[in-house]
């Protein structure tokens, strides 16, 4: 299979500013390639009657699991958490965590289409359409299942995202209507300042904030569309994932350029950063101030803690 035609479609579709700069392309594989794709027996594992069945099937069509940010690796205390319906939550602003599978393809179809979408042609493509230097980069992409209760709660990427893009490959034809898509949002007037934190304090890290903190502008619900964007401080997007995946799961193409370096000196916390005082512009300077200073002293400390209560939080899959 030829996928070529696909840079195509990147180079001439137009931007979209709202809620944040990105391209969004429905339909964008050809009818023929998706149905191939979605049918494919790695992609359609089928119904199961259990979480450890699913598994099951999901290492037989060769899927293993990955570290992910917001996701417990463990798949057997994921079955165990899962059964007894106790949700975890490894971060702060969530109130669930999920797992994630990448799929190794043994398929020639799939083979084929998942070194189309880790390929320098198609990575310099993306990093042509948003003037990134792709010499500067590293790739990361692959064909993935995401379970029920993945959350990644409102977060723009970090700094050192390049570029990312993500494909909508779900088998199962209701799967539109699904409570497990992407989320694209904005921050409500409140809150707006921490945008303005992240934009006036660009060796900060940018983190994940609450639900609420936030609207949702757009989800892309569509079956075979792509979403396309370059990490800034206002590309908030997140996933909250609710669904009964026995019957079938969330599948994405899904891709990253990364930075080979990173700018940020410190992270600040969603909980450090709900200063009110932010809301008054003369005191954007001064709070950024305090909040570096002690971000900065407290750097060690905090690394431990964090790391210690969530060992995937290194992972930079932002």
């Amino acid at each position: 299979m030829k996928f070529d035609y696909l840079i195509e479609k990147i180079t001439k579709s137009e931007f979209r500013e709202h809620p944040f700069k990105h391209i969004y392309i429905e339909d964008f594989f050809s009818k023929e390639d998706f149905q191939k794709i979605i049918s494919n027996s790695e992609v359609n594992v089928g119904p199961c009657s259990s979480d450890q069945e699913l598994f099951t099937r999901l290492f037989e069509q060769n899927y293993k699991v990955i570290n992910f940010p917001g996701c417990i690796a463990d798949y057997k205390k994921y079955i165990k958490l899962h059964s007894s319906e106790q949700p975890l939550s490894s971060h702060t602003a969530c109130e669930s965590s999920g797992i994630v599978l990448r799929l190794h393809p043994q398929n020639c179809t799939l083979i084929q289409l998942n070194d189309f979408i880790t390929s320098d042609t198609f990575n310099k493509a993306i990093a042509d359409k948003f003037n990134i230097n792709y010499e500067h980069c590293n790739i990361d992409g692959g064909i993935q299942k995401y379970l029920d209760g993945y959350e990644i709660s409102p977060h723009p990427d970090i700094r050192l995202k390049a570029a990312t893009f993500m494909v909508n490959i779900n088998p199962l034809s209701e799967s539109e209507i699904l409570n497990h898509h992407t989320h694209y949002l904005k921050f409500i007037e409140e809150f707006s300042y921490v945008e303005e934190f992240w934009k006036t304090n660009a060796s900060s890290e940018r983190e994940w904030v609450p639900w609420d903190w936030c609207t949702t502008e757009f989800i892309q619900t569509k079956n075979n569309s792509i979403v396309l964007f370059s990490p800034a401080n206002d590309t908030l997007h997140a996933v909250k994932a609710k669904y009964n995946h026995l019957q079938s799961q969330r599948t994405q193409l899904y891709g990253n350029l990364w930075y080979k370096k990173s700018t940020t000196e410190y992270m600040t916390s969603w909980e450090t950063l709900k200063v009110r005082d932010f809301q008054k512009p003369n005191q954007i300077k001064k709070s950024a101030y305090l909040i570096k200073s002690m971000a900065l002293k407290a750097k060690p400390f905090i690394k431990k803690i964090l790391l210690k209560k969530d060992p995937n939080r290194g992972n930079r899959n932002y």
